[in-house]
C-alpha cells in the first residue's frame, strides 16, 4: 500500500489557503488602499460595489488557513502566535473595522464620511499588519524546549516593516487593476495611473525584499544560491521578469485583464519563492513540517473533511464571481 507523506499534502493545502486569501482579499484590501484617492460618492460608491459581492467571501480562506494551522500542525501554531500576538491581532482588529464600515456606510448620508475613513484605515492597517507578521515570520522565529524563546517585541524590526509597507502597495496594486477590469470611465482613469505607480513601487520592494531574505538566515542563503540548489529556484526571477513585462505592456496597451493578471502572477511568484527558502521547515529555521505535524491518523481523519470541504468552497467561490462577473457601475449594477 502507497504511503502519503500527510504533513507534505497538508502543508501543500495549508499553503494553498494562504495564497488564495492573499490573491482574493489582497485586491479588495486593495480598493480600501486607493479609496482616499479618489474623489467623488460616485466613484467610491462604484469601487465599493466592485468588491461587495465578494469580499466576505474571500475571507474564508484565511479562516481555513488558521484553524488548519491550528489542527494540523498544533506545535507550529503554539510557536507562532505568540511571537506574532500582537500583528495577528492588529490585523484581525482592522478586519473587523473594515468589515462594519463596508456595513454603515450605505446607512448613513450625513455620517458617510466617517465609514469612508473607517473602510480606507481598516484595509491599509490590516494589509501593513499582515506585512509586518510575515516578515517577522521570514526573519525567523526563536524556539527552546518546542516554545516561543523570543520577546514581546520582538516582530517590530526594519525587515519586518519594510515587508508591511510593500503589502501595502502590493494590495494597491492589486486593487488598482482589479478596478482597470472590474469599472469604466473616471474611475478606470485614475487606476491606471495608480497601477503605474503602484506596479513600479511593488517590484521595486520585491527586489530589496528578495535581496535581504537570504541574508537572515544561512538555510535561505544555501538555498537560492548554493549549487544545485540554485538551479531549481532560477525559474523564479525570470518569471517575475515576464509577469513585470505583461504588466507594462497590459498597462500600456489599455488592456483590461492583463494588468490584473500580471499583478497576480507577481504575487504568486512571491510566495512560491518564500515556500522554497523554508523547506522543509514550517518555523524557519526551527520546527520542521514532520516534527509540527500532528499524529497520522489525525491527519488522514482531517484529511477526509479537506477532500470534500474544499471543492465546494471552490466552487461556491467560482460562481460567485462568474455570477458577478462583468463591468460595475455606480449604481452597483453589472452589465
Amino acid at each position: 500500500m502507497m504511503h502519503l507523506d500527510l504533513p507534505l499534502i497538508w502543508a501543500g493545502l495549508i499553503a494553498f489557503a494562504v495564497l488564495a486569501y492573499v490573491i482574493l482579499d489582497g485586491f479588495d484590501l486593495g480598493v480600501g488602499i486607493l479609496f482616499p484617492f479618489v474623489k467623488g460618492e460616485s466613484s467610491r460608491d462604484q469601487m465599493m460595489n466592485s468588491v461587495a459581492p465578494v469580499w466576505d467571501g474571500n475571507e474564508t480562506w484565511l479562516v481555513l488557513g488558521g484553524g488548519g494551522l491550528f489542527a494540523v500542525f498544533p506545535l507550529a501554531y503554539a510557536v507562532i502566535m505568540p511571537a506574532l500576538y500582537a500583528p495577528i491581532i492588529a490585523m484581525l482588529l482592522a478586519l473587523v473595522f473594515r468589515g462594519v464600515a463596508f456595513e454603515f456606510r450605505w446607512k448613513t448620508q450625513r455620517g458617510k464620511f466617517i465609514w469612508d475613513w473607517a473602510f480606507a484605515t481598516g484595509s491599509t492597517a490590516a494589509a501593513f499588519f499582515q506585512g509586518i507578521a510575515l516578515g517577522a515570520f521570514v526573519q525567523g522565529i526563536p524556539v527552546a524546549d518546542r516554545a516561543y524563546a523570543g520577546g514581546w517585541w520582538d516582530w517590530l524590526t526594519p525587515f519586518s516593516l519594510t515587508t508591511g509597507a510593500a503589502l501595502v502597495i502590493g494590495y494597491a496594486l492589486l486593487g488598482a487593476t482589479w478596478l482597470i477590469y472590474k469599472t469604466k470611465g473616471e474611475v478606470q482613469e485614475k487606476c491606471v495611473g495608480f497601477a503605474w505607480i503602484s506596479g513600479a513601487l511593488t517590484l521595486a520592494l520585491i527586489g530589496i525584499v528578495s535581496l535581504w531574505t537570504p541574508f537572515l538566515n544561512d538555510h535561505f542563503m544555501a538555498r537560492w544560491f548554493a549549487w544545485p540548489q540554485a538551479l531549481y529556484v532560477m525559474p523564479v526571477p525570470v518569471l517575475v521578469a515576464a509577469c513585470a513585462f505583461a504588466l507594462y505592456r497590459g498597462l500600456r496597451d489599455r488592456r483590461e485583464l492583463m494588468p490584473f493578471i500580471a499583478s497576480l502572477g507577481l504575487f504568486v511568484l512571491s510566495f512560491i519563492g518564500l515556500c522554497i527558502s523554508f523547506y522543509p521547515h514550517i518555523v524557519p529555521s526551527s520546527v520542521t513540517l514532520w516534527q509540527a505535524a500532528a499524529p497520522d491518523n489525525s491527519l488522514a481523519f482531517l484529511l477526509v473533511g479537506a477532500v470534500v470541504l474544499l471543492p465546494m468552497i471552490l466552487l461556491y467561490t467560482a460562481y460567485s464571481y462568474w455570477v458577478f462577473r462583468g463591468k460595475v457601475d455606480a449604481a452597483g449594477g453589472y452589465h
